[in-house]
């Protein structure tokens, strides 16, 4: 990797697993080098994958196949942007379909644990509006969705 700054996710030796889902779902996304281990360890054996690197619509990252002991949990999440209601709905199926579980207010979380916020810039921007009451009826809109609704926001918005 040629980034300074790498997240490393924990796996149950399913790093390569997750990564190539990553990248299959996730615009600028890509998996890349896959280290074994050179030799028998406590937890595995030689030629056992160790780590692989990715990128998730960007970020560099090492998935580590580091054994059961740590699970995901939502103190850390991607949160990913789209552009319009096909995108969000494709990024949030994807997730979904594979074993994921929806959440509330635009999350969900992958078969692997890792928590994801699908969040339609539409949404950003409701509830930044210069109009406090806007924003106010656009939050409490998507405070009754799983996944977003842009067109249901907007209508909150504008109502």
């Amino acid at each position: 990797m040629t980034s300074k700054n790498t997240i490393c996710l924990w796996f149950d030796g399913t790093a390569v697993d997750a990564a190539t889902f990553y990248a299959e779902t996730f615009p600028d996304s890509a998996v890349g080098a896959i280290y074994r281990a050179p030799g028998d360890y406590p937890d595995g054996k030689q030629g056992d994958v160790l780590t692989v690197e990715f990128t998730v619509a960007g970020i560099p990252c090492l998935g580590l196949n580091g054994g059961p002991q740590f699970k995901h949990n939502e103190a850390f999440s991607f949160q990913i942007a789209t552009d319009d209601q096909a995108e969000t709905d494709r990024l949030w199926n994807a997730i979904i379909s594979n074993g994921g579980q929806a959440s509330a207010c635009g999350w969900c979380k992958d078969r692997w644990g890792l928590s994801w916020q699908i969040t339609p810039r539409a949404l950003t921007a409701a509830l930044v509006d210069a109009d406090p009451a806007a924003a106010k009826r656009a939050f409490e809109a998507m405070m009754t969705m799983g996944k977003i609704d842009i067109a249901a926001i907007e209508a909150a918005r504008a109502a």
